[in-house]
């Protein structure tokens, strides 16, 4: 009797309909995880960013920093990639579709990031000029992408 509902329900999710649907219910939990894992590191960052400034600030001179401005720039833009990629995830569960002018602004984020934090004495022009393509070309996608889907107003 059991044996014949289970091969009945696998019968069932043969169906293209139900088969999609299945797919679709396991796109949202993951969705889901990924937005609670991603909560979680945003946290952590957070936390991290804290007590890295407490530290610097309670340290010898008091009130100053003594670690560079831009360690501190690249820890704030880790959070904001961090919020972003939030976004693309909480937008995907909003609407089901990932939405391609976010990725882009979210790499476009990690490339200035990677900018703002690079250490021109340690790095050869072949990785600036990488640097560059990268960003030509995010820039290009996004006037693209913002020209053919014009924002609300």
């Amino acid at each position: 009797m059991w044996l014949r509902k289970v091969l009945s329900k696998v019968a069932a999710s043969n169906k293209d309909e139900n088969f999609l649907g299945g797919i679709e219910k396991l796109q949202g939990i993951v969705a889901k995880f990924l937005s609670i894992a991603m909560v979680l590191v945003i946290l952590a960052a957070l936390v991290d960013l804290g007590w890295f400034l407490f530290k610097e600030l309670v340290s010898e001179p008091f009130g100053f920093f003594s670690s560079t401005l831009i360690e501190i720039f690249g820890l704030f833009l880790n959070i904001l990639i961090a919020l972003e990629i939030l976004e693309n995830i909480t937008a995907y569960l909003r609407k089901n579709v990932l939405q391609v002018e976010l990725v882009i602004v979210t790499s476009l984020i990690a490339v200035a990031r990677k900018i703002i934090i690079l250490d021109f004495e340690k790095t050869s022009g072949i990785d600036l000029i990488g640097l560059a393509i990268a960003i030509f070309a995010l820039s290009i996608s996004y006037w693209i992408v913002r020209s053919n889907n014009p924002a609300p107003q």
